[in-house]
This record gives structure tokens, C-alpha cells and sequence, in this order.
């Protein structure tokens, strides 16, 4: 599946089965018109960015440092400080980019799954009272 169907399928899963922390998203283009990334507005005012890239990368983000100075993102970035993980070069960072925050991360590489992975874990925070 192309990037931007991927887009478009993780856009449609966080309207119709997140819609209730989800409020609205857009496929962000590059000035070529390329997909670059999908953005998802939280109802907290808060932004989840999804990046893939076609060579197999990808990052799910949550920017919520302007609200209580928190990120959490789940990425496949090989640096090197996380090649002691077990799921390297996967990680995920648990509200910081700090090393010590950072743990294995284990979703899914499938690329609609791991959206509704990640989308997963931000209505489990909320229901935290995050």
C-alpha cells in the first residue's frame, strides 16, 4: 500500500473508532505535493504526527510539550544509544527524548495497526486523566 494510503487509512481508523479524542486530521504534502506526514488534532489541543517514509521508516508522535512538557513517540530511528534495546532499532520514548524514558517498543509494523496501536495508548492516557 502506498504511503498515502496508509495515510489515508490511519485518518479514517482515528475519525471513525478515535473520534472521541480525535477532532479533526490532514495529510500534510511537501511543496511537490508528496504526502509528508498525516496530523491528527487532539482534543486537548495537543498534535499526533505519523511519518513513513518508503524506506521503511517511521514515527508516531505525540507533541504535547506545550501542554505539561511531555512527548511520546514511537520510532525507528538506528541510533545508537538504543541498540541495547531488544526491539532496536524500534523504540519508544515515554514522555521525553531522555535515554533513561526510553524503552522497547513493540508496535505494530503494520502501519494502520500501529496507528491504532499508538492511538491505543493515547485514550488509555486520557483515561488516566492525562
Amino acid at each position: 500500500m502506498s504511503i498515502k494510503n496508509n495515510y489515508i487509512k490511519q485518518l479514517e481508523l482515528a475519525l471513525d473508532k478515535f473520534g472521541h479524542l480525535i477532532e479533526n486530521g490532514e495529510i500534510l504534502k511537501t511543496p511537490g505535493g508528496l504526502p509528508q506526514k498525516l496530523r491528527l488534532y487532539v482534543i486537548d489541543n495537543s498534535i499526533i504526527d505519523v511519518f513513513l517514509s518508503p524506506s521503511g521508516r517511521y514515527s508516531y508522535h505525540w507533541e504535547r510539550r506545550h501542554i505539561d512538557g511531555t512527548i511520546y513517540r514511537h520510532d525507528n530511528a538506528p541510533h545508537n544509544e538504543w541498540s541495547d534495546f531488544d526491539t532496536f532499532p524500534k523504540h519508544f520514548h515515554d514522555g521525553t527524548n531522555n535515554h533513561v524514558d526510553a524503552k522497547n517498543s513493540y508496535i505494530s509494523n503494520d502501519p494502520v495497526e500501529a496507528a491504532h496501536d499508538f492511538l491505543t495508548f493515547v485514550e488509555k492516557k486520557f483515561s488516566e486523566g492525562k
